[in-house]
Order: structure tokens, then sequence, then C-alpha cells
């Protein structure tokens, strides 16, 4: 059996997690960045690599693909090499589909989302998101500024979540680090960011392949 990659934490709870660039802002640290991203950005597209490191130090797995976001609540996450795996939140639902194994997951929206890191680039602005995170700029590190999100609910799978925007008046996501309740850390680098796209609705919509199991809600 091949190894199985874990459905992103940022999905378990969701996704996040994405690329973005957000309003030149001259001297802005990463809050101001993001406060920029909440107000001016409607739609998002980017590719992504995805390196999952275990607390133990083991052999790293690493991913690639691409995601979308059409706030607020809705976005898609497709992991394309080296085992595909789909997530898409519709705004109602999130699903997870598995090719291989023929097998979707689907959870209410609201009870995948809340307080999780996808909450952080699909949620409905700032006021909502601190509700779950507590957020902190920490300065800069290795060419790029980092904000820090802390979740407030101990049941939300997560114990940090890291973003780093660039340090140029442009200010582009460019990283993103999570860190589970298992010592478990995901890092993801974005490239080809388009910010605001054209969209299909149908981007955002899954129906279950015939012949495939549907476990869940």
């Amino acid at each position: 059996m091949r190894p199985r990659l874990p459905l992103l934490p940022l999905v378990r709870s969701s996704l996040l997690c994405l690329a973005l660039l957000v309003t030149p802002l001259a001297q802005a640290d990463s809050l101001d960045r993001l406060r920029n991203f909440l107000e001016g950005t409607k739609t998002l597209r980017a590719d992504f690599s995805q390196t999952v490191m275990a607390k133990s130090g083991r052999k790293p797995q690493l991913s690639s693909g691409s995601m979308a976001v059409s706030r607020p609540h809705k976005f898609r996450w497709q992991i394309e090499r080296p085992y595909p795996q789909l997530i898409v939140g519709d705004g109602e639902k999130v699903w997870l589909y598995d090719p291989e194994l023929k097998q979707v997951t689907v959870r209410k929206q609201g009870a995948a989302l809340a307080g999780s890191p996808a909450a952080l680039l699909a949620g409905e602005g700032l006021l909502a998101l601190e509700k779950h995170f507590s957020l902190r700029d920490v300065g800069e590190k290795e060419g790029l500024e980092w904000l820090e999100a802390t979740p407030k609910s101990t049941e939300s799978g997560f114990e940090l979540v890291r973003i780093g925007f660039a340090s140029n008046a442009a200010g582009e996501l460019r990283a993103m680090e999570l860190t589970d309740s298992f010592g478990q850390t995901t890092s993801l680098v974005f490239s080809r960011f388009e910010r605001n796209p054209a969209l299909s609705a149908s981007t955002f919509r899954f129906t279950p392949p015939a012949g495939a199991d549907v476990l869940g809600d």
C-alpha cells in the first residue's frame, strides 16, 4: 500500500491555505498585510508545494498541487503529485476525495472550518478571524515577515500557524507553516499567484463520482 499523505492539517479542521497578493503598503508589518488581504481580495489562485515533517524527524513527505479560494468560505485544494487528493469547500460542506481509494468523506463546513487554518484565508474578515485565533507579528526571518496565529480552541488540532509575507512593498504571501498537536509540521510554499481572478462557480462544486464510497454527514 502506498504511503498515505495527511489531508492538509489546514483542512483536517480543512485547508490554508494558499497564496495571495496584498495591497502595497509601505513599512507594513504582517498584520497589516493580512488585513489588506482580507479587505481587498475576493478570489485567489496559486500553485503550492507541501512538505510534511513528523516530530520524529523521519523522511519528510513531499507533495504539490494547486488551490483556489472564493471568499467567504469557498475553496478548492488539489494535490496532484505524488498521489492525487481533492478537497472542496462549497460554502456548506467540505468534501475530501481520494481517487485511488474511490472514497469521499464529507463534513458540514461549519464544523470543519471553525477555528481551523482555512479560516485564515477563506473566512469573512479580520474580526471573525480574531474570534478563533490570537494574532501577532513576529518580525522578519529568512527574508520574510512572519505572522503567528494561535488557535483559541484546544479542539482545533493545531498548536500554531505561521504565515510568511515577502518583505518588499508588494508584500506577497509566500509561505505557511502549520504545527499540529502531535508535533507534525506542514510547510507550504506558494507560486504563480493570481489575485482576484475570474473563477467559475463549478470550481467550488463537488459531485461524488459514480461508485465512490461516501462517508460522513
